[in-house]
């Protein structure tokens, strides 16, 4: 078994290492290759991305194939690193077509991802929902719509993580190949291209100064020329990294309407004083209608104060992240969808929703789940209290902050908690909350003890 491991890792990593050399052939000169910095970025490629291609590769199938365009992305990624030695920083506009070539690869993963029926959905979310953490190659500076390349790799893997942690979850007991696969991808962000970013690009690539002799204009002549979700059909064009998420997320629903809520858009400091600010995204193009038949789907701050959620069908990139411990989160109506909170709150009330999601940083209160059906929940941080009400079928991923949180139920079923395995590294310990109780009548009163079920 060991032999057979090491065989299909050193195969991966001459694939890998063939792939990266035709690229250096072609749009790379030798100096640029010679690089530390894309040194190391070759490194991380045949080390962390050439341990993933191997469990891949035991796997096969829908696995292998997305995996094959995690290598893709990489490779165009570090083409696009050394192109930024001999390019004067791009501008708002034409970073987009710099950036275009690692765009179509990601459309590409998100394509197969989407709407897939295969057994291994949650790897190809996993796989496709981890590239955009590759974006930060195209950070310009402030302004240009996205947080420094640290904060950005570690944000984007986690939406990814949300479906790497049902890999792990579904093949703990049942297949090693998988659980190696989805601890190995994880690594292969954080901690791998987190740390490569901070030590050779903390704030961004090194593009070349203009008037440079070496400098270049930000253009790719391999690049495709018809970005067929580019800003044509918008009658509000974006521009910028703005651009490119905007391009990337009409691909997939895992990156679908990602939306900022500014400064200005805040209720506090609107001119009309409505009170209620509507999410951007309503008008952006290709943006499909996620609303139901009770109503329209809002994203939306209200008073300032809470943020309310509702009636989205079929997005899975709702995304809070200008909020604070003052504000709560209100999810009302929406099926099939996945929301993130990218700060803690006061509250977050989950209500009528059928298989949603959330992830949150932490909450100040509680976090409430009624009147659901299949809903899954990750807290990053800590949470004093979890409340169960009225639901059937509620997972709970727990960090190891959130540990003594206490959780209660009533009239719900199939509720499990999952927390880190003391025992191993990245793995969840999965347990079930009892749902049925024995009442005894004993010494005048009665007592209630959860059903014991025993394996005999």
């Amino acid at each position: 078994m060991g032999e057979a491991l090491i065989g299909r890792l050193e195969a991966a990593v001459s694939r890998l290492e063939a792939l990266s050399g035709g690229a250096r052939g072609g749009l790379s000169d030798t100096a640029s290759a010679q690089d530390p910095p894309i040194v190391a970025f070759d490194d991380l490629v045949a080390s962390a991305l050439g341990r993933v291609s191997a469990a891949a590769g035991k796997i096969g199938a829908d696995v292998a194939e997305v995996t094959g365009l995690v290598e893709r992305a990489f490779l165009v990624g570090k083409d696009l690193l050394v192109r930024t030695n001999h390019t004067q920083k791009p501008t708002m506009e034409s970073v987009t077509t710099f950036m275009g070539p690692l765009n179509e690869t990601i459309l590409e993963a998100n394509a197969l991802a989407e709407g897939t029926r295969s057994i291994y959905a949650n790897h190809l979310k996993a796989a496709a929902g981890s590239l955009a953490a590759l974006a930060w190659i195209g950070y310009t500076g402030k302004g240009c719509g996205m947080p420094l390349p640290i904060a950005h790799v570690e944000e984007s893997w986690q939406m990814a993580e949300f479906y790497s942690n049902k890999v792990l979850v579904e093949y703990k007991n049942k297949d090693p190949d998988h659980v190696e696969w989805a601890k190995a991808l994880k690594e292969l962000y954080v901690p791998n291209l987190r740390d490569y970013v901070k030590r050779y690009y903390p704030l961004g690539p090194a593009w070349q100064p203009p008037g440079s002799a070496n400098n270049k204009a930000p253009s790719v002549p391999s690049a495709p020329t018809s970005l067929s979700i580019s800003s044509a059909s918008s009658s509000h064009p974006k521009s910028g990294m703005s651009a490119v998420f905007a391009e990337i997320s009409s691909g997939k629903p895992v990156t679908q309407g990602l939306r900022k809520v500014t400064d200005d858009m805040k209720s506090k400091n609107r001119t009309d004083k409505t009170g209620v600010v509507a999410a951007e995204g309503k008008e952006t193009r290709n943006a499909p209608s996620f609303s139901s038949t009770k109503g329209p789907a809002k994203l939306e701050l209200q008073m300032g104060r809470k943020w309310v959620a509702e009636h989205h069908v079929g997005n899975k990139s709702l995304i809070i992240e200008d909020c604070d411990t003052k504000q709560s989160v209100y999810v009302y109506g929406c099926k099939d969808c996945v929301l993130q909170v990218k700060g803690k709150v006061n509250n977050i009330t989950i209500d009528k929703c059928i298989k949603v999601g959330v992830l949150f940083k932490g909450v100040v209160a509680a976090c409430e789940i009624v009147n659901c059906n299949s809903a899954e929940v990750q807290c990053e941080g800590s949470v004093p209290t979890i409340s169960i009400d009225n639901t059937s079928g509620c997972q709970l991923y727990l960090s190891k902050e959130s540990l003594e949180t206490s959780i209660t139920t009533a009239k719900s079923s199939e509720i499990n908690a999952l927390v880190p395995d003391a025992n191993t590294d990245g793995d969840w310990a999965e347990h079930s909350l009892p749902q049925q109780y024995i009442h005894a009548f004993k010494d005048g009163q009665f007592t209630t003890s959860p059903v014991s079920h025993s394996g005999a």
